[in-house]
């Protein structure tokens, strides 16, 4: 079982706006073409990155997905070519247990850099990324019992009392 879905609404005016028409109304991701293996992921407002800025972008999404599955997040091509836009860790991870994790149900975010020199404006509902899942495989001898405790980046806090 794999699908997209937004975050709720109480998660969403903490992470983006208290505005439950914009929350009604934004896109899911979904492939463009039969063959991609990519889902467009759209934006949910205007987004201005200036030259040399670092945007965090708030997706609205969590993913649901196998627990031997990953979802690999991508900069669209056309941007990265165009206009030199990239994501800030070039390819974002997101496990199976990120899913509805108790800091922030799992909502996806995204961190983009302009290394261009003008103005980029990703327009509300244009595809700015993409989500691609995997299989991975683990080693015969893997043995690690952790579970997830929290959100963005709580992999690394896993023995921290």
């Amino acid at each position: 079982m794999r699908y997209f879905e937004k975050i709720s609404f109480e998660q969403f005016k903490k992470d983006i706006k208290d505005d439950l028409n914009l929350y009604n109304n934004y896109l899911l991701p979904k492939r463009a073409t039969k063959n991609s293996a990519g889902y467009d992921f759209f934006a949910i407002n205007d987004i201005v990155i200036k030259p040399g800025e670092i945007v965090k972008i708030p997706t609205g999404y969590k993913a649901k997905f196998n627990n031997n599955e990953a979802l690999l997040l991508l900069m669209r091509s056309g941007l990265g070519f165009k206009y030199n836009l990239r994501l800030t860790n070039q390819v974002g991870l997101i496990e199976s247990d990120y899913y509805n994790n108790e800091s922030n149900e799992g909502h996806m975010w995204l961190s983009i850099q302009n290394e261009g020199d003008i103005d980029v404006i990703i327009s509300k509902n244009k595809a700015y990324c993409q989500g691609v899942f995997i299989n991975y495989l683990i080693t015969d001898d893997d043995n690690v019992k952790d579970i997830r405790k929290g959100g963005l980046g709580s992999t690394d806090r896993r023995d921290e009392k």
